[in-house]
């Protein structure tokens, strides 16, 4: 089994690497060709739920850390 990793990006997206299937509320698979994927945290992305880079126009502020 491939290992996937989430990356918490500071004041961006999430980073989502390795083999990964992701679906939508119904159970609709979306189409993922890039070996990483960018998933939305500020909510401001036209395009959810990948990120579009709106996270830097918004001034969205997130450092959270790992305890």
């Amino acid at each position: 089994m491939d290992e996937v990793r989430i990356r918490v990006l500071k004041n961006g997206p999430y980073e989502v690497k390795g083999a990964v299937t992701l679906t939508d509320q119904k159970r609709n698979p979306y189409k993922v060709e890039d070996d990483a994927i960018y998933l939305c945290r500020c909510g401001q992305s036209a395009n959810k739920p990948f990120c579009d880079g709106a996270h830097a126009e918004a001034g969205f502020k997130a450092e959270e850390t790992a305890e």
